[in-house]
């Protein structure tokens, strides 16, 4: 009769122990830009603030691009990186994409953002377009300043409680993507000006090229989704740039969706409701005159 009480009690201890909290980790690029643009840093810190409301979820965020200390990912279930990219980007030095690499495997989700889904063709290029559904590629992607309205969104978790909206961004467009999109779903999009294609017969690596220029009055898609075969999930979003996008309520509450999204965090049925005010959005600026290493 003990030995089943005692049964009895471990079951139901079993049934209502809380689940595990989720850990999403944000890394933050080093010092970039001008005032008020490339805030790797506020920007995550300003993310962090908002998940940091939703229960059941931990986050940590990461200065000046790579960790010093990678166990930092350990139980990590979501990572996003907000980082300047390119042949600089904090993830495609060898023995990085590997540690990542052994991540996805384990169903872990990653996010970029702006500068960041930026690698080269033949490093990082073919793992991005595995693991985040698509990348910015040099002669083939733009990267131009204009303003983007959204007024339609695919029934999606990431989308939920989200309002249409316009913002002026450097939204970098025709990404690099799987052939036929496989596995994944359009988030935003947009119909750029012709005129931020680039000029008829330039190859420009970022500013115009044949291929981009082919598409003239097309809509163009800034960010994305995709559910792994791995069973991780990942996206990428083109803006970001212009620290002050992140007062758009409905641009913050598309990447917190997506950020809970890629950790498998069930997303509201509003979406997540984070209000920011002015004074937020100036916190943990980085001082763009020093050279001094963040802290």
């Amino acid at each position: 009769m003990k030995k089943i009480v005692l049964l009895a009690l471990a079951a139901l201890v079993a049934f209502t122990a809380p689940a595990a909290e989720k850990k999403i980790v944000l890394v933050a690029g080093s010092r970039s830009h001008g005032h008020g643009d490339h805030e790797f840093r506020a920007g995550c810190l300003l993310l962090q603030g908002c998940l940091d409301k939703v229960p059941g979820v931990t986050t940590v965020v990461v200065s000046n691009g790579w960790p010093k200390d990678v166990s930092v990912f350990d139980g990590a279930d979501a990572i996003f990186v907000y980082a300047d990219g390119g042949g600089g980007h904090p993830f495609i030095a060898p023995d990085r994409l590997k540690l990542i690499g052994g991540l996805m495997k384990k169903g872990v989700g990653l996010g970029t953002g702006h500068y960041g889904v930026e690698v080269p063709k033949d490093k990082g290029g073919p793992e991005f377009l595995e693991w985040t559904g698509g990348y910015f590629e040099t002669f083939w992607s733009v990267n131009p300043h204009w303003t983007a309205g959204f007024t339609n969104f695919p029934t999606h978790a990431v989308t939920r409680g989200v309002k249409p909206f316009a913002t002026r961004d450097e939204w970098y467009y025709h990404m690099r993507f799987p052939e036929g999109m496989k596995n994944v779903t359009p988030i935003l999009t947009a119909t750029p000006p012709d005129s931020t294609r680039g000029r008829d017969g330039a190859n420009s690596p970022h500013g115009g090229n044949p291929e981009v220029q082919k598409h003239k009055g097309e809509p163009e898609h800034v960010m994305w989704v995709i559910e792994r075969p791995d069973g991780g999930r990942g996206f990428g979003f083109t803006g970001g740039h212009f620290h002050k996008g992140w007062a758009n309520d409905e641009q913050r509450k598309l990447i917190l969706n997506a950020l809970l999204w890629i950790a498998k965090v069930e997303v509201p049925a509003g979406g997540v409701n984070c209000a920011v005010t002015p004074e937020q959005l100036l916190l943990n600026m980085d001082n763009k005159g020093q050279n001094k290493p963040r802290p």
